[in-house]
């Protein structure tokens, strides 16, 4: 009897990856959202991107392009304002925009909620309860969980884009606090600090599988000035 093709003869061995091969994870944040009300929209459907976010996803469209980054691969969470900001960015690539459920906007018990200066929310005793623990957050999906699904979501692009650069699109505090993570840095932050502005990129760079470093750029800084300040979460 002949033997079967895969008993024929010795198999190639599988490929390794190179250890020494360059790979850049552009984290971008969604770019201004229109939001009249003011409302923690977290991960509420409805929620587009305003005139100005869309300038801001053009700008950093154009900045992609300009700069040259070969980016093999276009990701965002399922929720408007990331797809439509990645959108931009996709056409100017000729990419396609992929969806990714682990890039999603952070939980929050506020969502749907106005909690700004002088708003009722945060003065009504039944939600005090829900801010007894900052350091998890109590109000919402703990920090370390989101920065596990952040950087899964990372390493499975880095393994795709392997030589080249990945753009994921994904939200302000899911970014920040991936950022805190690959840093060695406590997740317990002021949200005022958070350096993760509108439309900005943060980008990881790595060498094999090994994070070498870490950079930030806002690609439409000069659109920030006026743009609705309150974040999804």
């Amino acid at each position: 009897m002949a033997p079967s093709p895969s008993s024929s003869g010795p198999r190639e061995p599988a490929a390794l990856p190179d250890p020494s091969v360059r790979t850049v994870v552009h984290l971008l944040r969604h770019g201004e959202v229109h939001n009249p009300e003011g409302v923690l929209y977290g991960r509420l459907p409805g929620y587009h991107l305003s005139e100005r976010g869309r300038a801001m996803a053009q700008r950093v469209a154009e900045h992609l392009v300009d700069a040259g980054h070969d980016i093999a691969l276009v990701v965002a969470s399922p929720l408007e304002r990331a797809q439509e900001t990645a959108r931009a960015s996709a056409d100017a690539l000729g990419l396609e925009v992929g969806v990714d459920e682990r890039l999603v906007e952070a939980g929050n018990q506020f969502q749907g909620l106005t909690v700004g200066v002088g708003d009722g929310a945060l003065r009504r005793p039944e939600h005090w309860w829900k801010l007894r623990n900052p350091l998890t957050p109590s109000w919402g999906e703990p920090y370390a969980e989101q920065a596990a699904r952040m950087r899964a979501a990372a390493d499975e692009a880095r393994v795709r884009a392997e030589g080249r650069h990945a753009l994921l699109v994904s939200h302000q505090l899911p970014i920040w606090v991936t950022r805190l993570s690959v840093e060695g840095r406590r997740y317990v932050h002021d949200p005022r600090r958070r350096e993760c502005s509108l439309a900005s990129l943060t980008s990881l760079h790595f060498v094999g599988h090994r994070l070498e470093g870490v950079t930030y750029r806002e690609p439409a800084a000069d659109l920030l000035p006026g743009a609705n300040p309150v974040p999804g979460a």
